[in-house]
């Protein structure tokens, strides 16, 4: 490796199961349709950190002329000690327009057939989770019928 160069290193930070509403379109915008999908509960669990996701966030997508959909969720874990923390992931989803379609009919696609990425951000005050607050962790995803899976892991 060169001088001043550092190599990326990822540390597992959680894996997790949100639970999503139907997608709610609110049309075709000037940056391409425009959807809200609410997230309504589920769960997540790694070595430091495990417990809830708390109902009433969303993820305010835009799906674009080319089919990539740009995520944009908000929501609140709560951990197994009663813990708040404010999530905000933004990434992207793309494939082949045929896997998008099966995607989008609900069907369950290997997730080796689409890209769906996002980098995660944490906002908490609770004293004892505040090293969260200077975490950047990417994840990835999987979409299922009603679900996200997502493998969350920190960027060291």
């Amino acid at each position: 490796m060169e001088e001043g160069r550092l190599a990326l290193a990822l540390r597992p930070l959680f894996e997790a199961r949100v639970e999503v509403a139907a997608p709610l379109s609110v049309g075709h915008t000037p940056l391409g349709e425009r959807r809200v999908i609410g997230i309504v509960g589920g769960s997540f669990a790694g070595e430091r950190l495990a417990g809830r996701v708390v109902p009433g966030g969303a993820d305010f997508q835009i799906v674009r002329a080319d089919g990539a959909a740009e995520l944009d969720a908000r929501y609140t874990l709560e951990t197994s000690a009663g813990a708040l923390v404010q999530v905000r992931s933004q990434g992207l989803r793309h494939g082949p327009p045929a896997v998008l379609a099966r995607l989008a009919a609900g069907e369950s696609v290997d997730p080796g057939e689409y890209y769906f990425r996002t980098v995660l951000r944490f906002e908490t005050g609770d004293p004892g989770l505040d090293w969260i607050n200077r975490v950047i962790a990417i994840g990835r995803g999987v979409r299922r019928p009603r679900v996200v899976e997502l493998s969350v892991f920190e960027l060291l």
